[in-house]
């Protein structure tokens, strides 16, 4: 633990009282933003009995919650490295999105109004994490692997907890009077980050113009360690997105588990993740972002098929708590990694940038596991992202990182 605890301690000691309220603010939202996420997980089993959904039905569901989150990403991207003192109106946005949402699906009387909702979940996340992201990689930018990792322990706080309140109030209460209850939630953490984060408005690198923006793109397009990890967080995408969309199937209909031992599956799938963060930041600044995401992305392959092949009870949960430890934090290596490389102009739009090339496979892959399942059984959706994520791993190996900025 000493190699890790010390860095951590310096890390500590080197932030000054402004930037450690910034950094706590904004991890507190993004631990709202996973729990209204994970929301959707959850109530996709009830969603589909109440209005009897097809399971490619369900997997559409999915898809246009990525397909929104793709296209916004693109712009949300360019608002938050174009308007950058406008940082805190951004993310506040999301959670109101949010918080609409699930109004919206908690009264949808059918799936178009359904989808409806689903759209702006993905328009939530759209808005939060370039803006968020951004402001964090630059005013953190020699620890910026530490710095996102942060930010990434309050998503798997969210994803960890909110499955398991919301499980067990489901039990006594209508899922549809819940979902439609976080508006309120909603509204007044949406206001305490308008007015609770004024470092956003201070964070200026430059002007952003249209010709150092296009320009920006266009030297990440170049750059062969950028075009690669956009290629294997693709194939990670598409196996995370067939999980999401058929992991609280499986665990409700196929093994007939209640909302709450579902809600608790759900947490297992992130709860490591508030632990293996940070840890993660840590080794990454020291060791390199290679040496920790083709591992994790084949360990999470492995894990993926492990899920189908446990019997019940306690063994799948220490298989679907282990693969928590990579589940969501990974994807905030990879995006560390990409900044590492991409021109200071453009740090917000290296996710939309990243949507822009992938969006169009990972769309398809809820429903294309959502045709496997139909024909060839709810396992097969588990094996497909199995093999998804060694391939990512794959992927990785010829390629030698480094860091620009």
């Amino acid at each position: 633990m000493i190699p890790l605890t010390k860095p951590l301690r310096r890390w500590t000691s080197d932030v000054n009282r402004s930037e450690l309220a910034f950094l706590v603010t904004i991890t507190a939202g993004h631990l709202v933003i996973h729990w209204y996420t994970n929301l959707l997980s959850l109530s996709l089993p009830f969603i589909k009995e109440d209005l009897m959904l097809t399971n490619i039905q369900v997997g559409s569901i999915v898809t246009v919650q990525m397909g929104v989150n793709g296209f916004f990403y693109i712009v949300s991207g360019f608002l938050a490295d174009s308007f950058s003192r406008r940082g805190a109106i951004i993310v506040a946005s999301a959670v109101l999105s949010y918080g609409i949402a699930f109004f919206i699906i908690g009264l949808s009387p059918s799936y178009t109004w359904t989808l409806v909702g689903a759209g702006m979940v993905g328009l939530g996340t759209a808005l939060w994490h370039p803006a968020a992201m951004r402001a964090l990689s630059l005013q953190f930018s020699s620890r910026r692997g530490v710095a996102l990792s942060i930010h990434g322990v309050g998503a798997s706080m969210g994803d960890a907890i909110g499955p398991v309140v919301v499980g067990a109030i489901i039990l006594t209460f209508s899922w549809k009077i819940v979902l439609e209850l976080h508006l309120i939630p909603a509204i007044i953490v949406a206001v305490i980050l308008w007015r609770g984060l004024p470092l956003m408005k201070k964070i200026d690198d430059g002007k952003t113009t249209l010709k150092s923006y296009t320009s920006g793109i266009w030297e990440m397009f170049q750059d062969s360690q950028v075009l690669t990890i956009m290629l294997s967080n693709t194939l990670i995408k598409m196996g995370q997105l067939s999980i999401l969309a058929f992991f609280p199937i499986y665990i409700k209909e196929s093994l007939g588990y209640s909302a709450f031992a579902l809600g608790i599956y759900l947490s297992l799938l992130y709860l490591m993740g508030i632990v293996s963060q940070p840890v993660m930041g840590i080794l990454s600044d020291q060791i390199g972002r290679k040496s920790i995401l083709v591992p994790s992305y084949a360990m999470m392959g492995i894990l993926y098929a492990g899920i189908v092949i446990a019997p019940t009870g306690a063994l799948l949960g220490i298989i679907v708590g282990m693969l928590g430890m990579f589940f969501y934090p990974i994807l905030n290596m990879t995006q560390t990694a990409i900044m590492d490389v991409a021109p200071k102009q453009v740090q917000a739009s290296t996710m939309g940038v990243m949507g822009l090339l992938s969006q169009p496979v990972i769309l398809g892959s809820p429903i294309l596991a959502g045709y496997l399942v139909t024909n060839s059984g709810i396992e097969s959706a588990f094996w497909y992202a199995a093999i998804t994520a060694l391939a990512a791993s794959v992927v990785l190996l010829p390629i030698r990182f480094r860091k620009t900025i």
